[in-house]
């Protein structure tokens, strides 16, 4: 009994004599060729694309491996510390010759609240991230520290440190 892949082909089957013929062989200049060019690799990568059907649904799983956590209270030293850090950057950062010039480099650690509406953290719990680039200034106004081109809030930031030179 011959076999058709893995399994035993049974002695009725239709399509018997095709199968032993086995996969057609075509000249490079055979007729068949011009009608049936071969498809470019890039095309015959799309046919084998995955099909996302719920559009949004990886998005949404991916979303749930994200650990949320709770807001970290700084104590009375550490806040005092950190209003320290502020005042020192301000007086670097006071306009905008002195932040061309002393180009001050930080890294911040800051606390941003779940945004994702459909998690169960929502409005409870958040991620620390950090971020680090040029200070641009502190606003006491509207109470923000900005970095680069981000605006954090003071009430938002956990640590600042100088950026390691590279």
């Amino acid at each position: 009994m011959k076999r058709i892949g893995v399994m035993a082909m049974p002695a009725d089957f239709r399509y018997r004599d095709v199968f032993l013929k086995g996969k057609p062989r075509h000249e490079r200049y055979d007729t068949f060729r011009a009608r049936h060019p071969s498809m470019d690799v890039g095309h015959r990568a799309k046919i084998f694309a995955p099909f996302d059907a719920l559009t949004g649904f990886g998005d949404a799983v991916a979303s749930k491996d994200i650990i949320y956590r709770e807001r970290i209270e700084l104590s009375e030293e550490k806040q005092a510390e950190l209003n320290h850090r502020l005042g020192v950057l301000k007086s670097l950062t006071l306009n905008g010759r002195r932040v061309r010039a002393d180009r001050v480099k930080i890294t911040v650690t800051f606390y941003v609240p779940c945004s994702d509406e459909n998690n169960e953290a929502y409005g409870l719990r958040g991620t620390y991230r950090k971020i680090t680039g040029l200070c641009r200034g502190v606003d006491e106004y509207r109470g923000a520290l900005t970095v680069d081109n981000m605006s954090i809030a003071f009430d938002d930031i956990l640590s600042i440190e100088k950026a390691a030179e590279q």
